[in-house]
């Protein structure tokens, strides 16, 4: 029988420290995640706008990004979970019975209808030697070996650079209206999790 490969060699992600993602090929990564708009109840004049300050903000650019769309559907069972906690915490009859009938109302709707969540998020890179060619995903492949970054110092040295990177990225998109929050060391493991693991959310939960 064949040996089958461990699921870690197909993840392009050596480790994750201090809010950044070591890459296998030793570049680094940084994720924020990006407010969104709605741009069709913007005025023709703001939507221009909006056009204009994100294209200079790609054009001010001397390195490249990746914009990253997570589109999930929305998981309503634990919103599902705490509506039956508290019917059950209620004394009002009447209230108990409106409870459930909203409860079902939610369970049909969500049925019938696929609603979706969407995340934005832009990936930031630094690669200690040149720029790694190709882009696929989130995660760029390199075709040469940075330096090794088992060294502090150096992981240090180049987490400055690509801090420079963010900073350059957050002051360019707040010119556009949209809000942007660098991701933790925890929040990156679990968007990494969500990505690889994206059965997770059809497992069944437990209502008490």
């Amino acid at each position: 029988m064949p040996k089958s490969d461990a699921a870690q060699n197909f993840v392009p992600v050596k480790e994750v420290r201090d809010g950044v993602m070591v890459l296998k090929n030793n570049s680094l990564r940084a994720v924020s995640m990006v407010s969104s708009l709605n741009f069709a109840l913007k005025s023709e004049d703001e939507q221009t706008a909006i056009i204009m300050q994100f294209q200079n903000f790609l054009n001010s650019l001397d390195f490249s990004v990746q914009i990253f769309v997570q589109s999930r559907r929305l998981d309503i069972r634990p919103y599902i979970a705490m509506m039956e906690a508290k019917r059950k915490e209620q004394t009002n009859d009447l209230i108990k019975i409106q409870t459930h009938e909203y409860i079902e109302f939610i369970k049909n709707f969500t049925d019938s209808v696929s609603i979706m969540s969407k995340n934005f998020f832009i990936v930031t890179s630094y690669s200690p030697t040149i720029s790694a060619k190709g882009t696929k995903g989130l995660f760029k492949k390199s075709t040469v070996e940075t330096k090794k970054l088992d060294d502090a110092e150096a992981f240090e040295e180049n987490r400055s650079q690509l801090e420079q990177r963010v900073s350059v990225i957050e002051q360019g998109i707040s010119r556009t209206g949209l809000r942007l929050a660098r991701l933790g060391t925890e929040e990156i493991i679990e968007l990494l999790y969500k990505m690889f693991n994206p059965g997770e959310s059809e497992k069944p939960i437990k209502i008490n």
